[in-house]
């Protein structure tokens, strides 16, 4: 069995089972459950996805499964649907979507950091239907996406060699329903992720700073909040890392 991954800073740490107040934590029952004292910027995650809080951190558990058809569930899955984006080199990978056991904790109440702090492969936050947000790089030595990104499906995400299924981008199932400025997810440091445009326009790069994102008044957040935008251009979700403190991610 693949032994439990989790990102602390990018090291490989041990699973704490202990609630930050020093009791128990007590998660929802049943998948896709949002226990009563999420605050209501977190209450915006579909159906599957189960939200709760452990004092003042949040945690996300999902399968990580897309809740959109893909060329990369077996052909015989009733979700299958060969590929038919616009990217004329796509090479699909060898690998399948498989549910995973995702577990993001992720501070409820950001805290800004003097300097970004490096994201590691693997999840680096996560997106409205449970799928985790990926780097800008390609394991295992940090290498450029140039020939990874052929292989992204029409919704601009495919799975790794376990079967975790990933936007490094764009996840463009959830901006083709919510809209292409609308809230996408978060990353670890807790600090929000929305689409690639604002006011009507797109981002632009020279508009962001070197995490790629910046601050000021949102729908969700209207007293103002440091948040990422996705880019179709590299570093497409994030820069020169973390913005904030970040939490972990398990799978």
């Amino acid at each position: 069995m693949r032994a439990l991954a989790l990102i602390v800073l990018g090291s490989i740490a041990a699973c704490d089972t202990v609630s930050t107040d020093g009791s128990t934590p007590s998660p929802p029952t049943g998948p896709g459950t949002v226990s009563s004292d999420v605050p209501e910027q977190f209450r915006v995650f579909t159906e599957g996805v189960t939200v709760w809080m452990d004092g003042d951190v949040l945690v996300v558990e999902s399968t990580g499964v897309p809740d959109h058809d893909s060329p990369y569930f077996d052909t015989s899955d009733s979700r299958y649907e060969a590929y038919n984006g616009g990217n004329a080199s796509i090479h699909l990978n060898p690998n399948r979507i498989a549910a995973q056991d995702h577990v993001f904790r992720i501070p409820a109440e950001p805290a800004a950091l003097d300097t970004p702090s490096p994201t590691p492969l693997g999840p680096i936050g996560v997106s409205l239907n449970g799928v985790p947000f990926y780097n800008q790089y390609a394991g295992p030595d940090n290498q450029p996406l140039t020939r990874e990104i052929d292989s992204f499906d029409q919704y601009n995400g495919h799975p790794q060699q376990h079967g975790g299924y990933h936007y490094h981008a764009e996840p463009y199932s959830l901006t083709d329903r919510f809209g292409s400025d609308a809230l996408l997810g978060f990353l670890l440091d807790g600090y929000p992720v929305y689409g690639p445009e604002e006011i009507g326009a797109r981002v632009r790069e020279s508009d962001l700073d070197m995490a790629h994102g910046h601050e000021h008044a949102t729908e969700e957040y209207p007293e103002g909040v440091y948040h990422y935008h996705v880019t179709d251009v590299d570093p497409y979700i994030n820069g020169a890392g973390f913005h904030g403190q970040p939490g972990t991610a398990s799978w």
